[in-house]
This record gives structure tokens, sequence and C-alpha cells, in this order.
């Protein structure tokens, strides 16, 4: 199940997100959707970059039954604007961020793995029938 916050007055159509994270696992997740502002707070809170970003990951530290995967924190302000740069909609730039966002929520990590997480990600676009740009951009 996912837990959304949302802090902005897109409407979000959680059912393809549900169809995903289905995919990957049974626990639940929080999603906070949110714009740059926030997000570039959260980014140089926790990571010490002072720059929005698209899509942040928590984990929780420890992995307990009943407990949540963690947070993913998504900013609409990326969404609308890489959606209008390769030309896709809102919700599939949506979905391409959360699969990325989730999948470092169950381990995966691009910047030190040999490709896992980027051929995850290419399996559940193919998957889920979503526009490939996810895939060009992060090659």
């Amino acid at each position: 199940m996912i837990d959304i916050e949302n802090n902005t007055s897109f409407e979000i159509d959680l059912s393809s997100l549900e169809s995903i994270a289905n995919e990957l696992t049974s626990k639940d997740i929080e999603l906070i959707i949110t714009q740059n502002d926030e997000i570039q707070e959260l980014n140089k809170e926790h990571r010490n970059i002072d720059k929005a970003t698209d899509v942040l990951s928590f984990p929780l530290e420890f992995d307990m039954p009943n407990m949540p995967a963690g947070s993913i924190v998504i900013s609409t302000d990326f969404v609308e604007e890489k959606a209008k740069e390769y030309g896709h909609t809102f919700n599939e730039e949506l979905s391409l961020l959360f699969i990325h966002g989730l999948l470092h929520l169950i381990g995966f990590d691009h910047e030190v793995d040999n490709g896992e997480h980027r051929d995850k990600e290419e399996e559940l676009i193919n998957k889920f029938n979503l526009p490939k740009s996810l895939i060009i951009r992060n090659s």
C-alpha cells in the first residue's frame, strides 16, 4: 500500500504506482509529492547537496515485519519539466521516477552496482509499457 502525502495541487493517480510497487515489495511505502523548494531542503539536509532533484529515497535502516520499506519524495516541478521535455504525460514521468526511487528503497544503487539498477528499471519500464526516456537519459 502507498501512503501518500501530496503537498501540491496535482491529482495523483495511485493505481499504476500501486501496481509497480506490488511487483517489487509487499511492504508499505510512504510517497511524498512536493515541489523543488522542499525537495532541495531535504537534499541539503540529508545528502549535503544544496540543489533540487527529481526523486529522493529514504529506506528504513532496519527490516522488521509490518514496517514500511521507507519513503520516496518526488518533485512535481521535475515531473512537469521532464514530461514536457520527453513528450509524455505527467503520470508516465511520475511512474518513471517512482520506479527509480522504489528500486533505491529495496536496495538497488546505480552509483555502485554493475548495472543491476538500470537493468531492473528497464525491465519494469517494459513491463508497464512506459516511455523509454529514463533508460535513454540514464545510459
